[in-house]
């Protein structure tokens, strides 16, 4: 094998690589021996055919993408070690010359890690969220807890209240014909939570348990089924039971109950620390990122577009997995938002690159101040790590071997981040842009409308 490099523009470089033929012939017959079994020649047994009768019957060609499989990846990897480079992005491949009594050329397009300009990392001035913590902010917490120890009592002496969780048999009907999706038995629901379609719960309020009723529903007009889309339906419903929340007092009983402490104060004292630790770290985490964006706003790097794709198709893996694990498949956002993937992909350019930009900012800044991770600090970070995933350290270890590097990684660039931080000059004076929206809190909208829809 013998390869040159050239640079190109955009911080790109070409490969141009040769494998002469008796290496290449290596590869067919390698592509020969993987598909032998799929041959069928008159004359010969399948799974029989010898080599050269395959490679005359069928031409050569019918090896060719299997065989550039078995050629071209040694062939790069030792073209990028011959030459030391490492590739950031994935590589585009062209053949100029294929066959056997000429061996394999082929040219490999990759990108190549971006020059950076830092801009003035120190001392930049950036929105900080001011931090307060209200007596509201405690009783809304203290509310939370109250809630997690309710008791669910029965209630036989009134009606249905808002608040309540009534448990029905329902079905419905549109033009007295019962349609799919719309019967349950047994089920609970909690009135105001707005899990069934507009007007159901509240058409149950002030009835009694034990009743049958007729609720006379329409459905919304961009309901997702199309057939009951702004109809009009009556729903059969049984009311079983109703039960609602009991709450525990707020008293020093109750703190004893759900934590560590005697008194009502003790407890309210130690929750206000907390949350204003949580706060303090929301806004020096939206500080960061404010830096960061300014940062990467002064800095110049020639980002090459190849990189930009990937980074989209890594994003668009990444939403696809989060939907799926929610149960919601991306092509049903897509056909929701009335969009294609190829627009969808579109719209995630300027993410893409901001991303990649924030990313070797960060690292620029590491090898500026020359930012290292100690062994210490690994095995403090592994230690965190496995007790974070539920692990035995060892075992951990193990199985994580190869992203220990990735650790190093993690430590040098927060070191960064926070070294950004701790340099920059906080104001609470909040951007004019602040309110321009971003397509993940978009995506999380719609993720929670259809859930919603499919809850009904």
């Amino acid at each position: 094998m013998t390869s040159t490099v050239e640079k190109k523009e955009h911080n790109m470089v070409r490969f141009t690589i040769t494998v002469p033929k008796d290496e290449f012939k290596n590869a067919l017959m390698s592509a020969y021996r993987k598909n032998v079994k799929r041959f069928s020649v008159p004359g010969f047994r399948k799974g029989k055919v010898p080599y050269p009768i395959v490679v005359n019957y069928y031409g050569e060609g019918v090896l060719y993408e299997d065989a550039l499989g078995f050629a071209v990846d040694p062939a790069y990897r030792e073209a990028l070690e011959e030459h030391d480079i490492k590739p950031f992005s994935s590589p585009e491949l062209d053949v100029l010359e294929i066959g056997g009594d000429n061996g394999l050329v082929f040219t490999v397009d990759v990108a190549v890690k971006p020059e950076v300009t830092l801009g003035e990392y120190k001392g930049i001035t950036a929105y900080r969220p001011p931090v307060e913590v209200t007596d509201e902010d405690l009783e809304r917490d203290i509310e939370r807890e109250r809630k997690k120890v309710a008791r669910l009592v029965p209630v036989t002496d009134r009606p249905i209240e808002k608040g309540d969780t009534v448990n029905i048999d329902y079905e419905g009907f549109k033009d007295e014909v019962a349609f799919a999706g719309g019967k349950g038995a047994d089920y609970d629901l909690k009135i105001g939570s707005n899990t069934f379609i507009p007007g159901f719960e509240d058409g149950l309020i002030g009835k009694e348990v034990g009743g049958e009723y007729e609720l006379n529903i329409t459905f919304p007009e961009e309901y997702h089924e199309k057939s009951l889309a702004g109809q009009p339906v009556i729903f059969k419903v049984k009311v079983n039971n109703i039960t609602t929340e009991e709450l525990p007092d707020v008293d020093d009983e109750f703190v004893k109950d759900i934590s560590e402490f005697d008194t009502l104060e003790e407890y309210k004292a130690d929750l206000y620390e907390r949350l204003l630790k949580a706060a303090n770290a929301s806004a020096d985490a939206e500080f960061e990122d404010n830096l960061l964006a300014q940062l990467v706003e002064d800095s110049e790097i020639d980002i090459p577009h190849v990189m930009i794709h990937d980074e989209i198709d890594r994003i668009v893996d990444e939403q696809r997995n989060q939907m799926r694990y929610q149960g919601i498949e991306l092509e049903q956002y897509l056909q929701y938002m009335g969009t294609s993937l190829d627009s969808f992909k579109m719209q995630l350019h300027d993410t893409a690159q901001k991303r990649i930009k924030s990313r070797l900012v960060i690292d620029k800044i590491v090898t500026t101040e020359n930012f290292d991770a100690t062994d210490e600090e690994v095995e403090a970070e592994i230690k965190s790590m496995a007790n974070m995933y539920g692990m035995d350290e060892e075992k951990f270890r193990e199985s994580f071997a190869a992203d220990f590097d990735y650790i190093k990684e993690t430590i040098k660039n927060n070191k960064a981040v926070t070294f950004l931080r701790e340099n920059g000059i906080a104001t609470d004076e909040k951007p004019q842009d602040e309110a321009d929206e971003n397509i993940a809190e978009d995506i999380d909208n719609v993720e929670v409308e259809l859930e919603e829809e499919s809850a009904d």
